[in-house]
């Protein structure tokens, strides 16, 4: 391989791009992570759900302990932006940086979502301090008891509503600048589930003190809650694969198969620009196999799809002793 080209670019610096980035260091790989510093784990204020952390830990103190870890082992990590990436005939990816181009030979995108964020003054600091959550799966053991509202147009809204109303019987659905579109049936679940619904369309949220969400409506009743949920939907940042001509799903998520590969050769996906569980661990997970994937094809291990039925990915000869049975493989 000519020395200019890195064996693979890592695109995103959030724990899945950072996860890639310590198992790529510790197989020895010549790559680079380019970090745009636009990780959504870094505006959580404290994750509870994270194994290893009982007391919790802060999104941006887990992305710097990640980041040491794989500087540990020689990763080189930059704080910049991919514009644009091209894929030559010769199999080799371009990435444009600024006024400069990098060569590698896969490419791991790890660019995770955006969230679509309420109409509402200086988001990230309220949620920074609690004020404004969007993850029901991470933080709603924290509103148990309390009065919750969920900002969410239709089915969304709903749906997030029906997991939070495993934590609390005070819940409230409501929409911001227009009003709700739900069914009948919807309507129905919703009685039935203790869900209090507001139809008409909330005209500005007001964030007062570190507890207390005013809702203004607009016959002028104001309601107040003690955290705010945002089921806004988010959209995935895919963007730079899309003249690649790579499969995407309905939501813009990259579609891959179980060993993080695109429908793209040479390019694969981990995190939550892949349509999964949106996770801290599970784009950990993804990762590793991404990472583990790409070790294994730049030293010239026969995919499943290319490989006869007596050497697929984890046979002996293909994997490390402690990955060669499907038992061990999924310690």
């Amino acid at each position: 391989m000519p020395d200019n080209v890195l064996d693979c670019l890592v695109i995103g610096g959030g724990p899945a791009g950072l996860t890639a980035a310590i198992y790529l260091a510790r197989f020895r790989r010549r790559f680079q992570v380019v970090d745009a510093g636009a990780s959504r784990a870094a505006l959580i204020p404290t994750s509870h759900n994270h194994a290893g952390f009982p007391e919790g830990i802060h999104g941006r103190t887990l992305l710097s302990r990640m980041t040491e870890q794989a500087r540990k082992y020689g990763a080189h990590i930059v704080h910049d932006r991919v514009t644009d990436l091209e894929r030559r005939a010769d199999g080799v990816f371009i990435a444009r940086i600024g006024p400069d181009r990098i060569a590698a030979h896969t490419v791991l995108l790890a660019t995770g979502v955006v969230d679509r964020e309420p109409d509402l003054p200086d988001v990230p600091d309220a949620i920074q301090r609690g004020l404004v959550r969007h993850c029901g799966i991470c933080d709603g053991y924290e509103v148990l008891g309390k009065r919750v509202a969920v900002i969410g147009h239709g089915s969304s809204g709903l749906h997030e509503a029906q997991f939070l109303r495993t934590y609390t019987a005070d819940i409230t659905l409501l929409s911001l600048g227009c009003p709700l579109t739900l069914s009948q049936d919807e309507r129905r679940a919703a009685a039935e589930a203790g869900i209090a619904v507001v139809e008409e369309a909330v005209e500005r949220v007001v964030v007062e003190g570190d507890q207390v969400r005013a809702l203004a409506m607009r016959d002028g009743e104001c309601r107040s809650f003690e955290a705010l949920y945002s089921a806004l939907g988010s959209d995935a940042r895919s963007m730079l694969v899309h003249d690649l001509g790579t499969r995407l799903d309905d939501k813009g998520c990259v579609v891959t198969d179980e060993h993080q590969r695109s429908s793209t050769e040479g390019l694969f996906a981990a995190g939550d620009v892949v349509r999964s569980l949106d996770q801290i661990s599970v784009a950990m997970g993804q990762a590793a196999i991404a990472a583990t994937a790409i070790h294994n094809l730049l030293r010239g291990v026969p995919s499943p799809k290319e490989a006869p039925d007596d050497t697929l990915s984890f046979s002996p000869q293909n994997l490390c002793t402690c990955c060669s049975s499907p038992d061990a493989g999924r310690r």
